[in-house]
């Protein structure tokens, strides 16, 4: 009876291991569950962002130049400029102003009649 008893046991951690193994192999070759895979973040341009799909995460350095209304910020960087919506909890206790430069990670949101920049979160460089 132990003979079986370690027989069925071996059977089971080499053939449980080969399984494991062996859906791992599926899964990277179907495309299923991943992860990272290397890159480095990229810092773009407000013109670079201006053509690129909607809600694309995007980082952008430059400064904000002015408020434009409730939450809404004009940004600008050597390319040009474009809106930014920051929500007041997104600050952190920042106080920026305009000859400040700053790093902005967000969204891309296409609007009706324009292009935005729905801020996830911004960290000022200087």
């Amino acid at each position: 009876m132990k003979k079986v008893s370690l027989f069925a046991i071996g059977c089971a951690a080499i053939f449980g291991g080969a399984h494991a193994a062996m859906t791992e192999t599926m899964m990277i070759q179907s495309g299923g569950p991943g992860g990272f895979n290397g890159g480095e973040n990229v810092i773009l341009t407000v013109d670079q962002v201006k053509g690129m799909g909607d809600d694309s995460k995007v980082w952008v350095e430059g400064s904000i130049i002015q408020k434009n209304g409730d939450e809404k910020y004009l940004f600008q960087d050597s390319t040009g400029s474009i809106i930014v919506e920051i929500d007041d909890d997104a600050w952190h206790g920042l106080v920026i102003g305009p000859t400040d430069t700053v790093r902005i990670y967000g969204e891309v949101d296409h609007g009706m009649f324009n292009t935005e920049i729905d801020i996830d979160y911004i960290e000022k460089l200087n």
